[in-house]
């Protein structure tokens, strides 16, 4: 199991695809469970790439986009082959909010709640305010993320103030709370709190993990 777990945590920090995928594979042959590289090989990866809670994550872009797209690509691969078929978790809607075109931090958030069997309605790029919220409606999600990486897309009127305010007048306000990130939060920490959101994350990884806790009901 360590070796596993080293084996696959260097190949995701050298971005190297091929050989993480080959240290999962090599797991299996081993007799490692399917659940047991998700939840102990692949999973911790993330943790390790993140960094100590409450520091300044020292990872690139490059390594928590792996970690994280890695994951989502071995959860689709292990879970069928779980010996009893998990219960998806929670639901949360994922996009960049509108004029927002950069989606890269948001690809990694997604990456991670998969991993963490959560269902992601993932609305991509450009979403209007009216969007996200029947998105979560529609699909009963408790969680709304709303990626931004321009100070004028976090506080426009297309971003989270105007999906906060829509909240507000269907009735759904503590009903679907609402989570933020992009530069410009990492430049302002308290923006979040300016734009209506309820929590705000510093980078990929940490928004996946901060996210999966609201979506169960835990405290942020």
């Amino acid at each position: 199991m360590l070796e596993a777990t080293q084996d696959y945590f260097e190949a995701i920090h050298d971005t190297d695809r091929t050989g993480a995928l080959r240290a999962v594979d090599e797991a299996l042959a081993r007799g490692l469970r399917p659940e047991d590289v998700l939840f102990q090989v692949v999973l911790p990866a993330i943790e390790r790439i993140r960094g100590p809670e409450g520091q300044a994550c020292a990872s690139s872009l490059a390594q928590q986009y792996m970690a994280a797209v890695i994951a989502a690509e071995l959860t689709e691969r292990m879970v069928p082959l779980f010996r009893s078929a998990p219960a998806v978790s929670c639901r949360v809607v994922m996009g960049n909010s509108r004029g927002d075109f950069h989606g890269l931090g948001r690809r990694i958030v997604v990456g991670c709640l998969r991993a963490m069997l959560m269902e992601v309605v993932d609305l991509g790029l450009n979403v209007a305010p009216e969007a996200f919220v029947d998105a979560a409606v529609s699909s009963g999600a408790r969680v709304i993320g709303i990626s931004s990486m321009m100070d004028h897309t976090a506080r426009g009127e297309g971003g989270c103030r105007a999906v906060r305010r829509l909240l507000q007048e269907r009735g759904l306000e503590g009903t679907i709370r609402l989570a933020v990130g992009g530069a410009p939060y990492r430049f302002d920490p308290e923006m979040y709190r300016a734009v209506g959101a309820d929590v705000w994350a510093p980078d990929g990884l940490s928004a996946g993990q901060l996210i999966a806790r609201l979506a169960r009901g835990e405290a942020a």
